[in-house]
């Protein structure tokens, strides 16, 4: 993996999935595009167009500045999808912001979310990245993986999140994480709820001893093209 691109249906998605990944992958010289599709706070609101809800969607952007800055991520788009209604948003114009990332920034390795997700957002942007995938165009991706995100992707009992795939982690990158997400502010709660550092490091843990190591992030590989 040397450019990655990140595909996340809402800020604080893609370091629930991936904090610790990127801060390992950076300091081995990986470049990181961190895109994301929908704004994540309107849904919370009875009028999603209030003026709270707008300065909750623009608050929810500046944590992810502060969050992806910490890491040392410096290039990421705001694409301010409606949150929990992407199913109202024609697919291919989700399909196009995927595609543009694609063209642009030509990444061997795209991350996004898992299809079996609890949260119908996140299905939704599985299903474009897919399709925006597919290796035919003038830019083929090389590797498409799916990571997991607390408090979505453990709650889809009926579909549970099956990994093929880990990258062990340093208990320094795992720190890093943290510290992070920390800057998702609300978003993160007390355990036992699962967007707590408890959580976060239980979850590493469990992913570390199914590879044999102590903490790990796991993904599921949907397609690898070997040349």
């Amino acid at each position: 993996m040397k450019r990655i691109l990140l595909i996340a249906a809402h800020p604080d998605d893609e370091l629930l999935g991936c904090g610790g990944t990127i801060s390992k992958l950076l300091s081995k010289g990986c470049s990181f595009k961190v895109i994301f599709i929908g704004e994540g706070s309107s849904c919370r609101f009875d009028d999603p167009s209030c003026e709270d809800a707008k300065s909750a969607i623009v608050r929810r952007n500046q944590c992810a500045i502060v969050a992806l800055n910490s890491l040392g991520v410096s290039d990421y788009e705001f694409n301010n999808l409606p949150c929990g209604r992407l199913d109202q948003t024609p697919i291919i114009e989700i399909n196009k912001i995927i595609e543009r990332a694609i063209r642009s920034f030509t990444p061997d390795t795209v991350f996004t979310h898992y299809h079996g997700d609890s949260n119908n957002d996140h299905k939704i942007v599985y299903r474009s990245t897919i399709m925006a995938t597919r290796p035919c165009g003038e830019h083929v991706v090389k590797r498409v993986m799916c990571y997991e995100v607390l408090s979505s992707s453990e709650w889809s009992f009926s579909d549970p999140f099956g990994p093929n795939y880990f990258i062990s982690l340093e208990e320094h990158e795992l720190e890093a994480k943290w510290q992070a997400l920390s800057h998702y502010g609300e978003e993160m709660r007390d355990y036992p709820f699962p967007r707590s550092w408890k959580g976060v490091k239980a979850l590493a843990m469990n992913r570390g001893t199914q590879c044999g190591n102590i903490y790990a992030e796991a993904f599921h590989l949907v397609r690898e093209i070997h040349s």
